[in-house]
């Protein structure tokens, strides 16, 4: 009896770990399809909804310049299947990235990275750069840095950057 009660124990504890890699395997799934190079990460324990974390992975991706203009990003169907998430989740992450300007739709060809020059895309940089001086800014006041002594160092490091 102690026999047969170990091992359904040890047949349990494989069951129980793979069903545990299974599900870490299911929350970080990297997609590839046709040459497009789209990265999602998807958490069970985040507290935003999947459609939100796949919309905030292709901005950023899009803002740091993975992804870039009028790359083609993969299918809905075929991104719900690589994720194993209803279509209706991917639908709704790619409708609300078109609303906000980040994609496109063409019809009968899929969805399309908009252009950098995209008015919409240009202003979440610009947020971007304004988050970064502020933080830079505070850096400053907290070294005691003169106004003049700020604008020199960043004239300086855009030189730097311009030379590189």
């Amino acid at each position: 009896m102690k026999a047969k009660l170990r091992a359904y124990s040890s047949i349990f504890v494989f069951y129980l770990t793979n069903l545990i890699f299974l599900n870490i395997l299911y929350m970080r799934i990297k997609v590839q399809l046709r040459g497009d190079n789209l990265n999602i990460v998807i958490s069970n324990n985040s507290n935003l909804p999947i459609y939100e974390q796949i919309k905030e992975q292709v901005k950023t991706q899009i803002l740091s310049g993975e992804l870039v203009e009028d790359e083609i990003l993969p299918s809905l169907r075929q991104l719900a299947r690589d994720l194993k998430i209803s279509v209706l989740t991917t639908t709704r992450a790619y409708n609300e990235l078109e609303q906000e300007g980040f994609i496109t739709s063409r019809q009968g060809k899929g969805f399309y990275v908009m252009s950098s020059g995209s008015d919409l895309i240009r202003e979440q940089l610009i947020r971007e750069v304004e988050n970064n001086l502020n933080g830079a800014i505070r850096a400053a006041q907290r070294a005691s840095m003169s106004n003049d002594e700020i604008i020199s160092l960043l004239r300086l490091l855009m030189e730097v950057e311009n030379d590189g």
